[in-house]
């Protein structure tokens, strides 16, 4: 893809805990849009998460080495924050039902209001809609083989037990 002359930046952000193949879904479809796309890993300490954000910064990195449209970055305060400074024009999210659209219709109002960032809304395929990332941690708590849910080189990630809160 040829870069076009304004150099569209979209941002995709989420926990990514861990990183499955429906947001690599996401990242695929999303780089077919866009000239950047930069990956925004959420922090937030109150948050208990499996892996920790430079456990979840590697393994997305590694998925993405010989792409260099791609970064990855941490956040901890608005998506739509993060957008402006990363200078993103969207903020991609992926959508598997009805639900999910209420709460990212919502969303998109917010990073409209807030910052002027439109949401880019992508459906995801078919195949995917049962693939979360809470369905995965579901899984590897009750010792279940979750591996298919990672990408890639993102296997990595697979196998950690729960952590003991």
């Amino acid at each position: 893809m040829q870069p076009s002359p304004t150099h569209t930046t979209a941002l995709f952000v989420g926990t990514f805990d861990p990183f499955t193949i429906g947001h690599a879904d996401i990242v695929e479809r999303t780089l077919q849009l866009v000239d950047k796309l930069v990956i925004g890993v959420g922090v937030n300490p109150d948050k208990h998460t499996l892996f920790s954000p430079e456990e979840r910064i590697g393994a997305i990195q590694s998925l993405y080495d010989d792409e260099p449209r791609v970064s990855v970055v941490t956040y901890s305060d608005l998506a739509v924050d993060l957008a402006k400074r990363v200078g993103a024009k969207f903020i991609v999210r992926g959508v598997r039902s009805v639900k999910d659209f209420e709460y990212e219709r919502d969303q998109a109002e917010y990073n409209k209001r807030l910052g002027n960032v439109e949401t880019l809304l992508l459906y995801a395929d078919p195949t995917l809609t049962a693939v979360s990332s809470s369905a995965y941690r579901q899984l590897i708590y009750f010792q279940k083989d979750a591996s298919w849910m990672l990408p890639g080189k993102g296997k990595n990630q697979e196998g950690r037990e729960k952590r003991e809160e």
